[in-house]
């Protein structure tokens, strides 16, 4: 008999990513695996993972009670990225475009955070 940990092996993603899918499909996990697996096999599925790990945070963030959660969500979410690149956003936080004024002015930033010219 196939079990939960055989699917989990065989989606692609782990644990907690799958248990991130169903937490914000409102799936049992073994369909989760089902949906993360077809997901992954599309264009822009992991994209879609990606974007479905964010909700799951933002919906934890609003319940002030569950910062574990938030916090969990958010590694979930790191390792994700760190293991499907392309899910990546171009433009993110940590962008050139988003960085605060505050780092132009220390000592020695543009040594450290060389920016491409």
């Amino acid at each position: 008999m196939i079990t939960l940990e055989d699917c989990i092996g065989l989606c692609g993603l782990t644990e907690e990513e799958v248990l991130a899918i169903a937490e914000h499909e409102h799936l049992p996990e073994i369909a989760a695996t089902a949906l993360a697996e077809y997901l992954l096999s599309l264009e822009h599925g992991s994209e879609k993972v990606r974007d479905m790990i964010v909700d799951d945070i933002r919906q934890a963030q609003l319940n002030r009670a569950d910062k574990e959660h938030v916090v969990t969500l958010l590694h979930v979410l790191h390792h994700f990225l760190r293991t499907h690149p392309e899910a990546r956003p171009a433009v993110h936080p940590w962008s050139k475009q988003f960085r605060p004024r505050t780092l132009t002015r220390c000592r020695g930033w543009r040594e450290r955070f060389r920016e491409p010219h």
